[in-house]
């Protein structure tokens, strides 16, 4: 298991410069394995005190072709394409809301599975059930039925084809 590391400015020249190296060259690769699997256009551009020429990736050219499509975009296409932290915090409560649904829905099937086991098991247990349980264990066994009676309808017209 890999230890925690400080976030912290470290003093020793050295050892910042030989941090900021290899840092720097594990950043590269990311961003190249993000443009790679994800077939997007993807720069970098950094500033440092140990290097007197700024560090450009992948090329000078291809950065400036990035930030150019970047810049020619409208304010509105250049809000939708970025998030800030509401609308980050915005999407992400939109989704675990929809995972809430389904999870409650699947939920409510394995309890539904359940409550008529019991009930065909114990003899009492349907006068346990409050009116909403029971009218929808109604109304699914009435659909369950109808699928039921249609799928008889049907082998029966095949039978007799």
């Amino acid at each position: 298991m890999r230890r925690r590391v400080k976030l912290a400015f470290m003093v020793n020249d050295s050892a910042r410069n030989i941090t900021y190296t290899k840092r720097k060259k594990s950043l590269i690769k990311k961003i190249d394995e993000l443009a790679t699997l994800c077939e997007i256009e993807a720069c970098a551009i950094a500033y440092s005190d140990f290097h007197p020429k700024t560090e450009i990736w992948p090329s000078p050219w291809e950065v400036q072709g990035v930030v150019t499509k970047f810049r020619s975009y409208s304010d509105f296409e250049k809000g939708n394409k970025m998030l800030n932290k509401k609308s980050f915090l915005m999407q992400r409560i939109v989704k675990s809301k929809e995972q809430l649904v389904k999870l409650r829905k699947s939920n409510w099937e394995v309890d539904k599975s359940l409550i008529l086991f019991q009930c065909l098991v114990k003899e009492n247990f349907i006068d346990t059930l409050n009116t909403n349980t029971l009218n929808d264990l109604t109304y699914d066994i009435n659909e369950k039925l109808k699928k039921v009676t249609s799928k008889i309808n049907e082998l029966d017209t095949n039978v007799t084809i």
